[in-house]
C-alpha cells in the first residue's frame, strides 16, 4: 500500500431483502467486526441510532439474527444541513456452528455499537494437557 493512498469512508449499504417487506423504507446491513480468542467470538455491529427497545437479537435453528430500527425522532421545520445517519432498519444474519455455547451468548448496546459475546463450548476450547511421569 502506498503512502499517498487515502482512507475512504464507505457509505452505509442498503440490503436487498430476500422476502417482501411489510414496512416501507430502506434496510441496511450493519458493518460488523469479528474477533476470535480461545474462549469466545466477539461481534461488534455498528447500528447508529438504534435504541435498545428497537433492537432484536434472535437465535433460532443455529441462526443468529440482528434487527434494529432507527426512527426519525427529531422533527424540524428547516432544511437538514448534515445528517449523521439515515433512518431505516438494520438486518443481518449469522450461521452459528456447534462450537458456540448458545445458552451463554451476551449482548450489550452502547453508543450505537452492539457487542455480542459468543462463548465457545468447553470441548472446543483449546487446552494443554499435563503429562505425568510414572
Amino acid at each position: 500500500m502506498s503512502d499517498n493512498q487515502e482512507l475512504k469512508v464507505r457509505e452505509k449499504q442498503a440490503f436487498d431483502a430476500p422476502a417482501e417487506q411489510t414496512k416501507p423504507g430502506p434496510v441496511f446491513t450493519p458493518s460488523v467486526d469479528i474477533f476470535e480468542t480461545e474462549k469466545a467470538i466477539t461481534l461488534l455491529a455498528d447500528m447508529p441510532g438504534v435504541k435498545a427497545e428497537d433492537l432484536m437479537v434472535d437465535l433460532r435453528d443455529d441462526t443468529l439474527t440482528l434487527a434494529g430500527e432507527v426512527s426519525d425522532s427529531v422533527k424540524t421545520t428547516g432544511e437538514k444541513v448534515l445528517e449523521e445517519y439515515q433512518t431505516g432498519r438494520y438486518y443481518r444474519q449469522f450461521s452459528l456452528s456447534e462450537v458456540i455455547d448458545q445458552e451463554k451468548i451476551d449482548a450489550k448496546l452502547s453508543d450505537g455499537v452492539l457487542r455480542l459475546t459468543l462463548p465457545k463450548v468447553e470441548k472446543a476450547t483449546p487446552r494443554r494437557i499435563a503429562v505425568q511421569v510414572g
